[in-house]
């Protein structure tokens, strides 16, 4: 199968700017959300075979590759998770679609969770790959949580600091910061490599990046704190997946964790890759999002 055969690529407009988004297949909606530094082009090696029983939507988050780019602001707002989650829901309002499903990995997952927060009557079933929610993250920091996910303090730190030293060399930083679980050569293909590192090499994205990482350290918290006093919690059915050679694993009992923010259902387990799991293992994903879904 191709890279995104029959898919067709598009432009969007929301709100606060215009996404970029590729569609195809046929039947109930199912939105991918990517994570980060990475588009949706990482959906690849999925998304066409699921696109035989859903009507698959793969948007670009607000500051990532091609969607639009907000700028750098003191209180870091126009990358707050809620906003990330309005724009999918002014997305799918957009195209039609009242009520899916929604699959999302890494900082896509963190929208996603907002998503299903926020918007519950438009969530049908809710899939996280590698993640946690981003409160236990910074409320249970350690030494070892601190140096491996090392990027999560280092982006945060104030504009314009990271976003130089990162646009002074963008691939070597690209490569160096997805190989911290060892890759062997050419193990993105070569169409993925390629829209990632164009959006490595952009300035502006480079900025919406740090900038959801810094809404993640301020107002997320803010947001996921009040959600959590007016005991909000997801409404749907929750699969959860991680890779048995990444870290969420060994921090955390990822389901356990994620029954304590989800009042539905919650299944899944470890899928053996690492971080990047549609793109290691796309067979064990693409089977339990089938499954799932």
């Amino acid at each position: 199968m191709g890279f995104f055969d029959s898919f067709e690529l598009s432009s969007v407009a929301v709100r606060d700017g215009a996404l970029r988004v590729r569609m195809g297949g046929s039947g109930p909606p199912l939105l991918l959300l990517h994570g980060n530094p990475q588009s949706h082009v990482m959906w690849h090696k999925v998304a066409p075979a699921l696109a035989r029983r859903f009507t698959v939507i793969c948007p670009d988050l607000r500051g990532y590759a091609g969607s639009f780019k907000p700028g750098a602001t003191p209180d870091h707002a126009p990358y707050a998770k809620t906003e990330m989650a309005r724009d999918m829901v002014e997305l799918m309002s957009a195209l039609g679609h009242d009520r899916f499903r929604v699959g999302s990995h890494d900082r896509g997952a963190r929208v996603a969770h907002r998503l299903a927060l926020d918007h519950p009557e438009r969530v049908e079933k809710l899939a996280v790959l590698d993640i946690v929610p981003t409160l236990e993250h910074f409320e249970r920091t350690d030494m070892s949580f601190a140096l491996g996910y090392y990027h999560w303090f280092w982006f945060a730190q104030p504009h314009p600091f990271p976003e130089n030293l990162i646009s002074a060399a963008p691939e070597t930083w690209w490569h160096a910061h997805t190989s911290r679980e060892p890759k062997p050569p050419g193990f993105f293909a070569p169409e993925a490599l390629a829209d990632y590192l164009e959006a490595a090499r952009d300035p502006a994205a480079i900025i919406g990046m740090c900038e959801d990482y810094r809404a993640a350290a301020t107002i997320d918290l803010e947001h996921d704190r009040a959600s959590r006093a007016a005991g909000a919690k997801i409404e749907c059915p929750l699969l959860v997946l991680w890779g048995a050679q990444g870290r969420i694993g060994g921090w955390y009992e990822p389901l356990d964790l994620w029954r304590r923010y989800c009042s539905a259902e919650v299944t899944g387990g470890l899928v053996q890759s690492g971080h990047y799991l549609p793109e290691e293992a796309p067979e064990e994903v693409l089977a339990a999002f089938e499954t799932f879904f």
